[in-house]
């Protein structure tokens, strides 16, 4: 029985906790993979401070790259896209498993299905240990969509797109397409400047981007933002209707969960837009809305928690077409090894990059 290391989050305000564990058994159709990189998400941060609560111990992290160790034999041996896998392969994973014959799958939204599971974010068991990203190994259920990555796809980057990337894929799928509109984008985060991008990448006729982190702004241009908002220095509202007058922006997209940033957004957005709501999924205080103003410029308001499987298939066919055309190399601005990932929490909580890295070997 092969045994492996893994980090437990044991709870807010307690130190990370190296464990070597013994790998079970796989069941039918599940595959054992060797993680090999991991990047510290957002949510891994909210959950670390208790922000976010999940059940402890636990082993976060989600954004995984890793290599394929063992298939059982009930599985097919094909990624989600049909590409063969074998011991050896390089692969990526969605952030779930569900069951793919459940209403909720049949409807478009498998991350909401019957009998979910989640990387990253599930509890230590007697029997259930490697589910998430900050160990040596984590054992892929059935109902997770599975990628084989490229060779010449940097790591660290492909390691975002279980996250960041096939997210943001999904705010521009229910935002319709992109293609010689205005968008505005509220957050210049991880998943805000590759909005920026895949926006860019979809002929946007204009791409805005507002943060208060001047830091973050000053990337959002390379990633494809034609104008930043600096929130500490300009209103929104004011910056849009100066440049495009009672016309608007046609896309307002909130990677933020601010409420001030939803409901200016709201203000913003001209006859016929469509406003995507991606980054409260914390607890805030309630979003205020002018009814009138909805109704009279025939606004749609969408809600997006996490994505489907098409949506990190469209992911996938981004960043393997823009990773070089785009900084993504630049993402990861610290890497840390597996038995320093308490280091790596506190130095991205205290220097917010956009992403840590940490490698598993």
């Amino acid at each position: 029985m092969k045994k492996g290391e893994l980090v437990a989050f044991n709870g807010p305000g307690q130190k990370l906790e190296l464990r070597h564990e013994s790998v079970r058994d796989l069941k039918p159709s599940e595959i054992l993979v060797k993680n090999e990189y991991t990047t510290i998400c957002g949510s891994d941060l909210h959950t670390y401070t208790g922000a976010r609560r999940e059940p402890c111990p636990a082993v976060l992290g989600h954004e995984i790259v890793g290599t394929v160790v063992e298939i059982e034999k009930h599985h097919p041996g094909r990624d989600y896209i049909g590409q063969k896998i074998g011991p050896g392969d390089v692969v990526t994973w969605t952030i779930f498993s569900s069951d793919l014959d459940s209403p909720m799958a049949a409807r478009g939204i498998p991350q909401k299905g019957e009998n979910l599971f989640k990387y990253g974010h599930a509890q230590i068991t007697s029997s259930e240990k490697f589910h998430g990203g900050l160990a040596e190994y984590c054992i892929l259920r059935p109902g997770t969509g599975i990628l084989k990555l490229p060779s010449d796809l940097p790591v660290p980057v492909a390691a975002t797109l279980n996250c960041s990337i096939a997210t943001a894929a999904g705010a521009l799928r229910l935002a319709g397409t992109v293609r010689g509109k205005r968008v505005m984008i509220f957050g210049a985060g991880m998943l805000g400047i590759t909005c920026a991008a895949m926006c860019r990448d979809g002929n946007a006729a204009w791409v805005g981007i507002a943060d208060y982190a001047e830091q973050r702004l000053e990337k959002a241009v390379a990633f494809g933002a034609d104008h930043v908002v600096n929130l500490n220095v300009d209103r929104i509202v004011d910056t849009v209707r100066d440049r495009f007058g009672s016309s608007g922006v046609d896309v307002v997209i909130d990677m933020s969960g601010a409420p001030d940033a939803m409901e200016a957004g709201m203000e913003i957005l001209g006859i016929g837009g469509v406003s995507v709501w991606v980054g409260a999924v914390f607890k805030t205080r309630k979003v205020q809305i002018d009814p009138e103003n909805l109704i009279r410029k025939l606004i749609t308001i969408k809600g997006l928690h996490n994505y489907n499987f098409e949506d990190f298939v469209d992911g996938y066919k981004f960043i393997t077409r823009n990773w070089p055309i785009f900084p993504f190399n630049s993402i990861v601005e610290k890497e840390f090894d597996l038995v320093h990932a308490e280091d790596a929490f506190e130095y991205a909580l205290r220097e917010k990059p956009l992403r840590v890295g940490i490698r598993i070997n």
